[in-house]
């Protein structure tokens, strides 16, 4: 039977669905990327949703099924990424909505699912677990390195968390941007926002 979300926007729509079809089948997860940069810094438009989510391949078959029609998911395609420690991609097809999940087989992700707290998000205001301030600092500037340092939008992300989100953890953010490779961008950063070391916590 379709869903008719007549008054919603298509990132309350998509975040409705995929949110019931994950707690459904008891599936943890956190949103991530740019919808939780923005929810934690400064908000800018954005195509996709990110999620981590600690999803096995034998439930490739029941995610499918829980979306169900409306979605374009192919179980295989899942199976197959999450036993390669690789992300996926599922797309709600009434509104072309992609949403992309990383499967959480890293020490990072379990940090991230951990540290999540519930914000509302959309226009509809869907309550949805997104990654804390620190993580999703942390995992922008993984992106960031990755992408060759490039990235305008990842680093404007970055700076907005910097500038938005009070008292970060200090310690938390030393401690694993340096098991991500990542601490000398995030002193580039601080640096570059004019964020003072005293303004975080922990440290």
């Amino acid at each position: 039977m379709a869903t008719n979300f007549p008054t919603m926007d298509p990132l309350t729509e998509s975040l409705s669905l995929i949110k019931a079809a994950l707690e459904r089948l008891g599936i943890r997860y956190v949103v991530g990327g740019s919808v939780a940069s923005s929810a934690r810094g400064i908000w800018r438009s954005t195509l996709d949703v990110d999620l981590v989510a600690a999803i096995q391949a034998a439930q490739a078959d029941a995610l499918v099924e829980a979306l169900g029609p409306e979605w374009y998911a192919d179980s295989e395609m899942m199976r197959r990424a999450i036993q390669a420690r690789r992300s996926f991609h599922v797309i709600y097809i009434r509104s072309a909505q992609k949403v992309d999940i990383f499967p959480a087989t890293e020490a990072f992700h379990e940090a991230q699912l951990q540290r999540g707290t519930v914000i509302p998000l959309g226009a509809g205001g869907v309550p949805c677990p997104v990654a804390s301030a620190e993580d999703i600092l942390l995992a922008k500037l993984q992106w960031y390195r990755m992408g060759g340092e490039v990235s305008e939008r990842q680093w404007s992300d970055i700076a907005g968390i910097l500038a938005v989100a009070p008292d970060l953890d200090e310690t938390y953010l030393r401690t694993w941007a340096a098991r991500l490779g990542v601490e000398d961008l995030l002193d580039k950063a601080v640096a570059a926002t004019g964020s003072a070391e005293g303004s975080t916590t922990g440290g």
